[in-house]
């Protein structure tokens, strides 16, 4: 075990400050930022930035549901089919199974919080997507951690 390593157990008691991760936890991964707002067995939550320009491909988690609440900005989400825009308040929810991906493609930065249950392998994942800048290595490590990416060009407008 490293130092690094996260160890998923009970949702400890406590808050996160703004503009931090617990333990200081924070990922750059693709010209995003997340911070580690909360971990535990059944939940995990990270708040992002997002460039302008910067968005996450179709992809679709089998055995988790995904909320964002966004902070501020806009973001442009695919969800199953179906292109969306949400808001500063506004919350997404998106089943286990459903392919969605988001996208800042505005002029501003973005901001949102994620959160995801049961929490699965996604804390592991971003150790190993951070800094890595080989998108299609990060295609192969999601999927060993339980995050499916649909194969590029299958979605119209992505």
């Amino acid at each position: 075990m490293t130092g690094d390593e996260i160890i998923l157990g009970p949702l400890p008691k406590g808050i996160t400050l703004a503009g931090e991760g617990i333990e200081k936890k924070v990922w750059n991964i693709l010209g995003h930022t997340y911070y580690m707002k909360a971990s535990s067995d059944t939940s995990f939550a990270f708040e992002t930035f997002d460039p302008p320009g910067t968005g996450v491909p179709p992809h679709v988690h089998p055995h988790q549901d995904e909320h964002i609440y966004v902070l501020e900005g806009v973001f442009t989400l695919y969800l199953d089919g179906a292109w969306e825009k949400a808001g500063p308040g506004d919350t997404v929810r998106m089943p286990m199974g459903l392919p969605h991906a988001y996208y800042n493609r505005t002029q501003n930065n973005s901001r949102a919080l994620f959160w995801v249950s049961p929490a699965g392998r996604l804390a592991e994942l971003f150790d190993q997507l951070h800094d890595l800048e080989d998108p299609e290595e990060v295609v192969r490590r999601s999927a060993r951690c339980g995050v499916d990416f649909l194969p590029a060009g299958q979605i119209e407008g992505a």
